[in-house]
C-alpha cells in the first residue's frame, strides 16, 4: 500500500507530532510506501495566488479555477504545487494529521487543500463524489481536540464530533472521490498522563497496522 500523511503542528515536540512520527514508522514497519508533508517543515505557503503556476489564462483577472484549468491542461503547475498534486494522485491511503483547531482545520493544512485540490486536475467535468478522480483511494483524518471527548458528543456544548467533521470528511475527501475511514481523535492530550498518552500512541499503531482491511464509513450529506 502507497501511503500519504499530510502534517501540521508548529511545535515538533507536541503529540501531533508524535502521532505523526507513529503513523509514519509504523506504516513503514509494516512494509508500506510512506511518503509525507510536513507542511510546517516545509514552510508551505497556504495563500492561493498565481504562484501556484507557471501558466497564465487570464492576466487581467486572477481566477483560481481558471487558471487550475489551464493549468491542469497545459502542465502549468508550479513545481511546489505539482509535487503535492503528485502525491494525492500516488498514494492508495492519505491521512492528515492536525489539531482541531477553530472546529476546524488549521490554516496550512486549509491553505495546502486549497491549492493542491485543484480544479481540472482533481476535481471537475462531472468528476465528483461517487464519480470522483481519486475512487478506489482512502483517507483518514487523525486529529486531537483541546476538550474532552465528552463535550463533543451529541447534546453537549460543543457539539457532535461527526457534524463537526462533516465539511471536512463530505466537502472535501468525499467530493473529490476519496472514501472516508473513520477519524482516529485523541481528546485532550493535554489532559493526559505520559501512560494514557503512551497507550493512545499504542493504540493508533495498532488500528494502523491492520488499516488496510479498514471498510470505509458512511458519512451521510447532511
Amino acid at each position: 500500500m502507497k501511503a500519504l500523511i499530510v502534517y501540521w503542528h508548529p511545535e515538533p515536540r507536541s503529540f501531533n507530532a508524535a502521532l505523526f512520527r507513529t503513523a509514519r514508522e509504523t506504516l513503514t514497519d509494516a512494509g508500506h510506501d510512506v511518503r509525507t508533508s510536513d507542511l510546517d517543515a516545509m514552510r508551505f505557503d497556504p495563500v492561493s495566488s498565481r504562484r501556484n503556476f507557471t501558466t497564465v489564462k487570464d492576466p487581467d483577472y486572477f481566477k483560481p479555477q481558471i487558471e487550475e484549468m489551464y493549468a491542469s491542461e497545459s502542465g502549468g503547475f508550479s513545481p511546489e504545487i505539482e509535487t503535492e498534486i503528485a502525491k494525492v494522485e500516488w498514494c492508495d491511503l492519505m491521512i492528515w494529521q492536525f489539531p482541531l483547531w477553530w472546529f476546524g482545520l488549521p490554516a496550512a493544512l486549509k491553505g495546502w487543500v486549497d491549492r493542491v485540490f485543484a480544479m481540472g486536475r482533481t476535481y471537475g467535468g462531472g468528476r465528483i463524489y461517487q464519480s470522483g478522480v481519486f475512487c478506489g483511494k482512502r483517507a483518514m483524518l487523525s486529529l486531537t481536540t483541546g476538550g474532552p471527548e465528552d463535550a463533543y458528543r451529541k447534546g453537549a456544548f460543543n457539539g457532535d464530533i461527526a457534524g463537526i467533521l462533516r465539511p471536512i470528511h463530505r466537502g472535501m475527501l468525499q467530493f473529490v472521490g476519496f472514501e472516508v475511514l473513520a477519524p482516529q481523535i485523541v481528546y485532550g492530550p493535554v489532559r493526559m498522563n505520559h501512560e494514557q498518552r503512551t497507550q493512545a500512541l499504542a493504540g493508533y499503531a495498532e488500528r494502523l497496522r491492520e488499516i488496510e482491511h479498514e471498510p470505509p464509513m458512511e458519512v451521510g450529506i447532511y
